[in-house]
């Protein structure tokens, strides 16, 4: 889990950005030094939960094993895996993630609404590795 990305547990669950008090534009990943925006002049930033839905705007999938810093047990075979750049409802803004386990490339189209979820990247004995993902709107899971 990177600190400070997401937050909340189920419907609750929402994407962490933030927001600049001048120009208004919104950051994710989160920008907690200064506005981004090359037109600002500046402003103060402050942190703001997302919108949980999103239209695909794009998506691949992932038929390698990305390099570190991604976890994974190299010691398991390789899951494929659909990834899925997302424009969010009402920020405008492209996120990308994983789609949810079961949801395959051939399942999405650009348009379609998504909502985002909480999920396990990985984990072992000691660790869970958390995450955001993509979950089809309609889609139990």
């Amino acid at each position: 889990m990177v600190a400070g990305w997401f937050t909340g547990e189920g419907d609750d669950f929402r994407l962490l950005g933030t927001r600049c008090s001048g120009c208004r534009s919104v950051f994710f990943p989160r920008e907690d030094m200064h506005c981004r925006n090359p037109g600002c002049q500046g402003g103060g930033l402050e942190e703001v939960p997302l919108s949980r839905r999103g239209r695909v705007w794009s998506y691949t999938d992932s038929r390698y094993r990305p390099p570190s810093p991604y976890v994974s047990d190299p010691e398991l075979p390789w899951e494929p895996y659909a990834l899925i750049a997302v424009e969010l409802e009402s920020e405008r803004i492209v996120v990308l993630g994983q789609a949810v386990p079961g949801v395959a490339v051939t399942d999405l189209a650009v348009g379609m609404e998504v909502e985002v979820v909480p999920g396990v990247l990985e984990e072992d004995a000691e660790t869970t590795w958390t995450t955001w993902r993509w979950r089809p709107t309609g889609v139990a899971g």
